[in-house]
């Protein structure tokens, strides 16, 4: 009778947790078991799939592989569950820019920037960074996406891939539905657009806002003075030049449309639970170097306390291009050399991760037109006090107006034979001719050092193209068109290792290494002089420009290099390449299936596995990869 009655006890303690913890949740999740979690109580103790990372990727995957009902898919995120409309305001294009949706990263000093550190912006929530980002829904060129094939053919054409432009392009599709701008802008502005590259079947949606500046009209116009610029005919079209382009928002709601609001919010399945304010400590990895699932801990009280869930079929890693490879290394897979310097157990010598890192960096460079008084721009919703109270009527009556606006829709985006006609050729062979391990740590492996020379040939090749746009320059409407100039091919590759004197306790150790290939350093003064070249040599001259950054007293070779390196920030907050997909020989960590070498049942599905970067925002990329990543991961099943 005893023992019964503490069994009876036991039960009603469990159920009285249950309900406690089921009480929080809103009524659409409180089906069969919650959906979504905040205790590893709750956690069941197998899943077909595990996914670490709730982000862009992780919830996409996540969304694909339970939609049927066939498979169980359990998704650990280490960031909150914020209130949506925290980040989903899209004001400015940054609602969700701040700090408790961010890791608290440094960067280690970087001597080419006078050892100066950045900040590792990279989303910290349910949403990942598509909750946190600039809401610009660009993709890359054709030429970005064959170059990955190319790197899997020894150069030859990568059209055939399935990592390749036509590979790629249903996917893109697939994963943003777009919807056309209203006529009212779209005439004013002259927008153009062709929604035959887009799809119409996602909860992820490309929107427009209801208010453009008229400023833009003569802004684009005066690229039309630029010798070699094309207007392609649409954002979409995989084509370098100057084109609009929509934004991640629900035209329905004017909200930030992301991975949350597409692959979550929503979706009531009893066959797709969410825990967050987890953290994934490492990748079970058994005897046969086989993932069998994951540990993960969460905080209770002033402690924290572990738990284990098993993956039937696979473990699935989207924590992003810094915490994946960091995951892995804790995990066992990764350089020997790294590990045994961290006490960790090789499980797979897998030297090429956390190596390859890359990013876009981004150069400060303004100048004003003094005379140019179009009316309204950006300058007045911050001085003419009627244009302002204006703006807020109309955003708080029917959500339309400036407020509209995320961070823009239209920009450049240009290959080095347009920016740099007389310089491009000399750069390309200069490249073509570098010793490059002279540009890599000397201990760096003969793999990833093969990878490295790889990837340097195919973008010498890409210097000469006029279709692999390596400046981006974004178009405001106000007086000053433009503030910073983004380098979108870097040459120099950094890296992302544990802290091998803490490796468990410790953020990863993470360095852009910027400019330490010289040749990104030229690059970017072809970018000063072309910024230049366009707002004094074209129609923009006739409303005096004047150059407020470098100033007009840096013309030198030396002075330009100067400001760059006091200037630079090495971060777009676009972390990608440290999980690469190439082959094992060229430093690769995964295959063309998103496979980990070496270990069945492991992939990797977010922007660490892009070899190379694409010459634009990596949020439409990423949600392309994971569409596709979906299919694979379903075919194998």
């Amino acid at each position: 009778m005893g023992n019964l009655k503490q069994i009876v006890v036991l039960a009603l303690a469990v159920l009285s947790r249950t309900e406690s913890i089921a009480a929080r949740l809103p009524l659409s999740g409180r089906l069969l078991h919650p959906r979504y979690i905040n205790d590893s109580f709750l956690v069941k103790n197998e899943y077909d799939y595990v996914i670490v990372g709730g982000g862009t990727a992780g919830l996409t995957v996540a969304d694909r592989l339970s939609e049927d009902g066939s498979a169980t898919v359990l998704v650990i995120e280490n960031g909150p569950l914020p209130d949506s409309a925290a980040v989903t305001e899209v004001r400015g294009g940054f609602g969700g820019f701040s700090s408790p949706y961010f890791y608290r990263i440094q960067s280690v000093p970087q001597p080419e920037l006078h050892n100066a550190s950045y900040p590792v912006l990279v989303g910290k929530a349910v949403g990942g960074s598509s909750a946190v980002n600039a809401m610009m829904t660009v993709r890359g060129t054709s030429e970005d996406y064959d170059r990955w094939g190319q790197l899997f053919r020894g150069g030859g054409s990568g059209r055939a891939s399935p990592w390749g432009w036509d590979g790629l392009l249903p996917y893109f599709k697939k994963a943003v539905t777009f919807t056309e701008p209203g006529p009212e802008v779209r005439d004013a502005v002259d927008i153009e657009y062709d929604a035959s590259y887009w799809g119409n079947t996602s909860t992820v949606y490309a929107g427009w806002p209801s208010f453009q500046y008229p400023g833009l009209a003569p802004q684009i116009k005066a690229f039309r003075d630029m010798p070699g610029v094309e207007f392609p005919p649409d954002s979409g079209a995989g084509r370098a030049g100057v084109y609009w382009f929509p934004t991640f928002m629900d035209p329905r709601k004017v909200q930030r449309s992301y991975a949350r609001t597409g692959h979550y919010d929503g979706i009531n399945r009893t066959s797709y639970d969410l825990i967050y304010n987890a953290k994934v400590t490492n990748v079970s990895i058994d005897e046969d170097l086989t993932a069998n699932g994951v540990v993960f801990q969460m905080p209770v009280k002033n402690a924290t306390k572990l738990a284990f869930v098993k993956a039937k079929k696979e473990v699935i890693l989207a924590a992003g291009a810094v915490h994946t490879p960091q995951l892995l290394q804790l995990s066992g897979v990764g350089p020997k050399t790294l590990l045994d310097k961290a006490g960790i157990e090789t499980l797979v010598d897998l030297p090429g991760v956390g190596e390859n890192f890359q990013d876009h960096p981004m150069l400060g460079i303004a100048i004003m037109l003094r005379n140019f008084t179009v009316h309204p721009s950006p300058m007045d919703l911050m001085t003419n006090r009627n244009f302002s109270k204006w703006a807020q009527e109309v955003w708080d009556k029917n959500r339309t107006g400036p407020y509209s606006i995320a961070m823009g829709n239209v920009a450049a985006w240009l290959g080095m034979p347009v920016i740099s006609p007389e310089r491009h050729e000399s750069i390309a062979s200069k490249l073509e001719e570098q010793d490059h391990a002279a540009y890599l740590p000397p201990d760096t492996h003969p793999t990833v050092l093969a990878g490295y020379q790889a990837q340097m040939n195919a973008l010498a090749t890409s210097i000469r193209s006029s279709n692999t746009a390596f400046y981006s320059l974004s178009i405001s409407g106000g007086n000053m068109p433009a503030g910073s100039s983004v380098l979108l091919h870097p040459l120099s590759r950094g890296s992302v290792r544990l802290n091998t004197s803490a490796p468990t306790t410790s953020e990863p150790v993470v360095d852009y290494r910027a400019l330490s290939n010289p040749l990104d350093l030229e690059i970017l003064a072809e970018f000063v002089r072309f910024t230049r070249a366009y707002h004094y040599n074209t129609s923009l001259a006739e409303y005096d420009p004047y150059e407020m950054l470098p100033g007009p007293e840096v013309t030198s070779d030396e002075d330009i290099a100067a400001y760059i390196r006091r200037s630079l920030s090495p971060s777009e907050y676009h972390p990608s390449g440290t999980a690469a997909m190439l082959p094992r020989a060229l430093g690769g960590v995964v295959d063309e299936q998103l496979k980990v070498y070496g270990v069945r049942g492991l992939r990797v599905i977010d922007a660490s596995v892009m070899p190379t970067l694409p010459g634009a925002n990596t949020c439409q990329t990423v949600y392309a990869v994971a569409e596709k990543a979906a299919d694979l991961i379903k075919a194998d099943a």
